[in-house]
């Protein structure tokens, strides 16, 4: 038997079409209950807490109790960013589910992905990152620059902080909208953040739709040089 990391279990476990649609509801990282999950699968609550239970026992799902109530939250950003991977994929090779709506273009334009800025305006900020050479992206992975770091301090974002805990500064993740790639990571999702902060842009209620407002679509393009 070969040694490492078991991937068909995880791949079994995330390729469910019911788990599927669970885990991609959790992607907006808002906390969940079952039976909010059942109607965002399309099963019924019994067979949401057998899906949700193999997604526990697997560590892909994290349960949280408060009060009688319990919610369920995705383990980690890596969850987001290998569903993202995913999508990318489907896309690609033509496998997709068509969802009208008028939310759809919007979704496309600007989204969260857990926790950082996705979408459209997600990859043009990582290339306006990247062009002002703020960013760079070597066989290492992505990592702020000198003037990077400068641009941070000067954006209100505390860099010292986000270097604390244990989760990587900046991460490349690819999005399955516009199949390339957006900023993942702390400092991507301080980034986004700091545009809430400034009233740049707001999170839509019951949603994973970021919508900028015209001076915080101005201020954005300025940010990434277009």
């Amino acid at each position: 038997m070969k040694e490492g990391p078991d991937i068909a279990r995880v791949a079994a476990l995330l390729g469910d079409p019911a788990r599927a649609n669970m885990l991609t509801a959790l992607m907006g990282g808002k906390a969940l209950t079952a039976t909010e999950l059942a109607q965002e699968a399309g099963v019924t609550p019994q067979t949401a807490s057998s899906h949700l239970a193999k997604l526990e026992a697997g560590q892909i799902v994290i349960p949280r109790k408060q009060g009688r109530h319990r919610y369920f939250t995705l383990s980690g950003p890596d969850i987001v960013e290998a569903l993202e991977v995913m999508m990318g994929i489907a896309n690609r090779v033509g496998h997709n589910r068509v969802r009208t709506g008028p939310k759809d273009p919007e979704l496309r334009r600007a989204r969260v992905c857990y926790d950082h800025l996705a979408g459209d305006m997600g990859v043009a900020l990582f290339d306006g990152l990247s062009k002002r050479k703020l960013i760079k992206t070597d066989l290492n992975g992505v990592a702020l620059t000198d003037a990077g770091v400068d641009f941070a301090n000067g954006f209100g974002i505390d860099l010292a902080a986000l270097r604390q805990n244990r989760r990587p500064l900046c991460r490349e993740c690819l999005d399955w909208s516009a199949r390339q790639s957006h900023l993942a990571g702390s400092f991507g999702a301080a980034l986004l953040d700091r545009f809430y902060d400034l009233g740049w842009a707001r999170r839509m209620s019951e949603s994973r739709i970021v919508r900028f407002s015209a001076e915080g679509e101005q201020k954005f393009r300025e940010l990434v040089g277009d």
